[in-house]
């Protein structure tokens, strides 16, 4: 068995068969070890390991081995920099496994339902809120405007605004038979 620090890194990224057998026979165990410890808190199972280690081999030789050409040995051993790529691409498959999809049939009805914005309008008995309340309530609920916005629009404090929605709404569930929190 050929040594990592054995292989001809030029004739291996040039597509030399017989070299990128050894390389594969020699960083195999290397990479299904860090691959296995990268993958260990995510509880995937030995085939979910064993399709991340070859990731990291197709990852090496895709495009032409424009991964493998990166490798510098000024900056690092063989070994080192094959452990920091297989742990990444072990990183990169749990992240691509963790997103899997459910079949859109098997999913209830009830969760694929838009809301539907349309909602029948309480008819108010004239006379139970004041024009002010009535003015407010349209603000923050028909035209969807924050305290802030009706406050200014109105030319009156945001409190006054809490405060008079707060007292409209005790009428109404006075009225309408709901007991105040």
């Amino acid at each position: 068995m050929t040594e990592l620090n054995q292989i001809d890194l030029r004739a291996l990224s040039v597509g030399n068969k017989r070299t990128w057998d050894a390389f594969v026979a020699a960083a195999a165990p290397l990479i299904n070890a860090v691959v296995r410890r990268a993958l260990a808190s995510y509880r995937l199972n030995e085939e979910d390991v064993m399709d991340a280690a070859q990731d990291v081999f197709v990852r090496l030789c895709a495009n032409d081995f424009r991964l493998l050409k990166t490798y510098d040995p000024a900056r690092a051993g063989l070994s080192t920099w094959l452990a920091v790529v297989a742990r990444s691409a072990a990183i990169d498959h749990a992240r691509r496994r963790r997103q899997a999809t459910q079949p859109i049939d098997d999913v209830p009805e009830a969760l694929l339902g838009v809301e539907d914005r349309h909602v029948e309008k309480l008819k108010i008995p004239q006379g139970l809120l004041t024009e002010r309340q009535i003015l407010i309530l349209k603000c923050l609920y028909d035209e969807e405007r924050d305290v802030a916005d009706v406050a200014q629009l109105l030319r009156i404090d945001a409190q006054t605004v809490r405060s008079t929605h707060h007292k409209a709404l005790l009428r109404l569930r006075a009225h309408f038979g709901e007991e105040p929190p």
